[in-house]
């Protein structure tokens, strides 16, 4: 308090409890209507959701990092939005030149179609069971693949994205 009261600049800090409770702290100098600085407010905001929710989120990023199947997003115009490290090492295309991709680019001969029948059943809140599907890798080499697609809602439970689970069919 004291430094803000010499600098007059604010100050936040993420402060946690002895019960492990998160609060943003703010402390702010308080000016009176004669621009007289009398002292500090200091106030708490509760950031414990938020705060889970960043490390349920790096938790989740470190998973997808190191997965062994090949993670997609894609928007519901097929435009793919994600591409993990596993996915570059199954068909070959950076995760920069797959994000300027749309998932018919991966999509074989008669494939494309399929792609648009399942996003449609995931719009219609249908669940689909994990299917074998084919891929087109940057070669132009055929990769077969086990396929888990979901549809993420937002908090109003309409469908936003996909998500794919892609694992490689040995022969």
């Amino acid at each position: 308090m004291q430094e803000v009261l010499d600098t007059l600049i604010p100050k936040e800090l993420e402060v946690q409890t002895a019960v492990g409770q998160w609060f943003l702290l703010r402390i702010r100098p308080y000016r009176t209507l004669e621009n007289v600085i009398e002292g500090a407010v200091i106030t708490f905001v509760n950031i414990q959701e938020l705060k889970m929710g960043r490390e349920g989120m790096q938790r989740s990023a470190a998973i997808i990092e190191d997965s062994h199947d090949g993670i997609l997003l894609r928007g519901l115009d097929g435009r793919i939005l994600a591409w993990n490290p596993a996915a570059q090492r199954m068909y070959g295309w950076s995760e920069d030149e797959a994000l300027t991709m749309n998932i018919r680019d991966l999509s074989s001969e008669g494939e494309a179609e399929r792609e648009l029948a399942q996003t449609q059943d995931l719009l219609s809140a249908k669940t689909l069971k994990p299917y074998p599907a084919e891929r087109r890798a940057k070669d132009g080499q055929s990769v077969k693949v086990w396929m888990t697609a979901t549809a993420l809602l937002n908090k109003d439970g309409q469908v936003y994205a996909i998500a794919t689970t892609e694992r490689e069919i040995s022969e």
